[in-house]
C-alpha cells in the first residue's frame, strides 16, 4: 500500500513539473484552479468525462466554472499530460498519458472502460508491422462489448 501511495505521489509531482513547464512556455499564469484540476485528474486516473470532472471539483470549489475545467482539459491535452478518448457519439473522455501504453476494453452498454496490458497484443501488433513493411508511430487498441456487469443484469 505504502509502494502504491508513493508512485502516485511521484506521478503528481512529475505530472505537476511537466504541466508547470508547459504553462510557463505558453506565457500562461499557474492558478489554484489549474492546480486543483490537474490534482483532481491526476487522483482519479482517468476516463473520466469534463461533466464528471466539473462536478468532482464543484463539491470542493462551488465557484468554478465548467468553461475553466473544459480550457484547462484542453491545455493538459496540448501539453500531452492528458488523452483525449473519443468513441462514436459517447462523450469525450481523458486519460493521463503517465499511466504507459495500455489498451481498452469498452461496454457499450454502461460505458466502462477497462485497461489492458498484453505483451501478447503488443508482439502481434509489432510483427503484423514488420509483415507488411509498417513502421509504427502510434497506436490505440479498444474493444467493445459487453462488461460481466451488464451481462449479468441482462440475464436477471
Amino acid at each position: 500500500m505504502i509502494m502504491i501511495i508513493n508512485n502516485i505521489m511521484s506521478d503528481i509531482k512529475k505530472i505537476d513539473r511537466e504541466f508547470k513547464e508547459f504553462i510557463s512556455s505558453k506565457g500562461l499564469r499557474r492558478t489554484s484552479q489549474r492546480d486543483e484540476i490537474l490534482r483532481e485528474i491526476t487522483l482519479c486516473g482517468g476516463h473520466i468525462t469534463a461533466d464528471e470532472l466539473y462536478e468532482r471539483i464543484k463539491k470542493k470549489n462551488p465557484n468554478i466554472g465548467f468553461a475553466t475545467i473544459s480550457r484547462n482539459l484542453k491545455l493538459l491535452c496540448e501539453a500531452g499530460i492528458l488523452e483525449e478518448i473519443k468513441i462514436g457519439v459517447q462523450k469525450a473522455r481523458f486519460e493521463l498519458t503517465s499511466r504507459g501504453h495500455h489498451d481498452h476494453l469498452i461496454c457499450v452498454r454502461c460505458g466502462r472502460f477497462i485497461e489492458i496490458f498484453s505483451n501478447k497484443i503488443e508482439s502481434l501488433q509489432e510483427e503484423l508491422a514488420n509483415e507488411n513493411g509498417f513502421k509504427i508511430i502510434r497506436h490505440r487498441l479498444d474493444i467493445f462489448g459487453i462488461c460481466k456487469d451488464c451481462q449479468r443484469r441482462t440475464k436477471g
